[in-house]
């Protein structure tokens, strides 16, 4: 399989199961390769056939934009080191969840969950905690005694009831078995254990993040976006070169001078927009031959140098989106 076939395969899950998809990301480097959204739910997918490829920076990349678009960031791949990924397991790379195409496919097609995660030392299943201790008192079961039976300390049992504290297959088994319960708690591959503790950290490693570090021209234009009254979230992998948000909107913002591959760039953040709801605005520094591409709007510096705050730059936006849309009628 090449990451071609990968790609593919991906999309075609996502959309038999109902995801519009944004167009690839095509540009090198890229953070992920496609956007898709299905209701509330939005998802930034990149797609890895050795899911060790995925280093810290492009995940800590995929991290904060999940944040900051309200979705979740994962890595469909096909091995990780000397093997296959493994059905119906899921696998942790720098807080990001990774898993296979069939596991994908299971989630989304099927309404099958994965149970099992891959950690160092083998394959664990988390237990509903308060089920196993509720059946163990049910058949008045000592901790000792169940302890024995399975082959772990009577702590151990104590930390799986009150801790949920992660098993191994077979002790999780075992368990099933004697008191004939489900106890495996199904895994929410949007809902990882990276993204909650994304959302503990993100305030204080945000801030360091949007700090601008190098006195070029995109960071003074993308300072002047800040003193609108924007969070300004900088990008190094992403066909934008920021993600600017506000209370009420979220803009996807490129700045560049004009160029052919400004279209290109405002072509893809268009369709990328589309999917995660969000604004695109290109701002060009220097002189714009065009106002708009799609559904991204282009802003001469000159421009935005007169605009006072958040609510007057979307009034822009819709301005020259309404406008541009209209001259494009009359021809």
């Amino acid at each position: 399989m090449t990451k071609e076939d990968l790609i593919h395969q991906i999309i075609d899950v996502l959309a038999r199961a109902g995801f519009a998809i944004s167009d690839r990301c095509n540009i090198r480097p890229r953070s992920f390769d496609v956007a898709a959204r299905k209701g509330e739910i939005l998802i930034l997918c990149k797609a890895l056939f050795n899911i060790d490829g995925l280093n810290e920076e492009t995940a800590r990349e995929m991290k904060y934009l999940a944040e900051y678009l309200g979705g979740s960031a994962i890595v469909v791949g096909a091995k990780t080191r000397d093997q296959m990924l493994e059905d119906s397991v899921v696998y942790m790379r720098y807080d990001i969840l990774s898993l296979n195409v069939q596991t994908l496919n299971d989630y989304f097609n099927e309404n099958i969950p994965p149970l099992v995660s891959a950690a160092p030392g083998g394959l664990y299943v988390s237990m509903e905690g308060n089920t196993l201790k509720k059946a163990r008192i049910d058949k008045s079961m000592s901790l000792g005694t169940l302890a024995t039976m399975v082959g772990v300390s009577r702590r151990t049992i104590s930390k799986y009831e009150e801790e949920g504290m992660d098993a191994s297959i077979d002790v999780v088994l075992q368990l099933e078995d004697i008191f004939g319960v489900e106890l495996a708690r199904p895994i929410n591959i949007l809902n990882s254990y990276g993204s909650r503790k994304l959302r503990k950290k993100t305030e204080s490693d945000a801030e360091n993040q949007i700090t601008p570090v190098r006195p070029m021209p995109e960071d003074l234009i993308l300072n002047t976006i800040s003193m609108l009254g924007y969070d300004v979230l900088p990008t190094t992998q992403a066909p934008f070169k920021a993600i600017s948000r506000d209370k009420s909107s979220v803009i996807l913002t490129g700045v560049s001078e004009f160029n052919t591959t400004v279209i290109k760039r405002a072509h893809l953040m268009s369709s990328i927009s589309c999917v995660t709801h969000t604004k695109s605005v290109f701002i060009i520094n220097g002189h714009s031959k065009i106002k708009s591409v799609e559904n991204t709007v282009l802003i001469e510096k000159k421009e935005l140098d007169k605009i006072n705050d958040s609510q007057e730059l979307l009034d822009f936006i819709e301005e020259r989106k309404e406008n541009d849309d209209e001259n494009k009628g009359v021809f």
